[in-house]
């Protein structure tokens, strides 16, 4: 079941997001990428949009494993707990937002990690810009602007 994340949901998103963040991008990410992108998933950033509406959870048997974050045409913040991972609720959430942004947009923008791009690239998104952000260690953290039109 995917519904919109309430004010309460706040440490079911933050939770979802962190442990993904840190348990998969470790994997692909120097140690200065991994804390830039905790740091830009921040507190402040999860409840402003939560309150925004904009948050959406996955939820199994009563317990929220995935997140979805749909603002205007752009998915952002998808992530989904590493021990449900490859069992299609990414591709759920995925579908949701998708359809969500189709009801009003002809095309999705979203950023492509590393651990994600060759996700999108099957859905049919298309890489319009690569970007490289010097975090303050001097880890880079690389990312692609991926498109996709409806």
């Amino acid at each position: 079941m995917i519904r919109a994340a309430k004010e309460k949901d706040f440490d079911s998103v933050k939770n979802i997001t962190q442990t993904t963040i840190r348990s998969v991008y470790p994997k692909y990410y120097p140690s200065g990428a991994v804390q830039f992108f905790s740091d830009h998933h921040s507190d402040d950033r999860i409840r402003a949009d939560i309150v925004a509406g904009i948050v959406f959870q996955i939820e199994v048997d009563g317990n929220a494993i995935g997140t979805v974050t749909v603002a205007d045409n752009e998915i952002n913040r998808l992530f989904v707990l590493p021990d449900y991972q490859h069992k299609g609720y990414g591709r759920e959430l995925m579908k949701f937002a998708e359809e969500m942004i189709s009801k009003e947009h002809e095309n999705i923008i979203l950023d492509a990690s590393l651990p994600a791009k060759q996700i999108y690239l099957k859905r049919g998104y298309v890489a319009t810009k690569y970007n490289m952000i010097k975090t303050e260690n001097g880890d880079y953290l690389c990312f692609d602007v991926m498109e996709k039109q409806l």
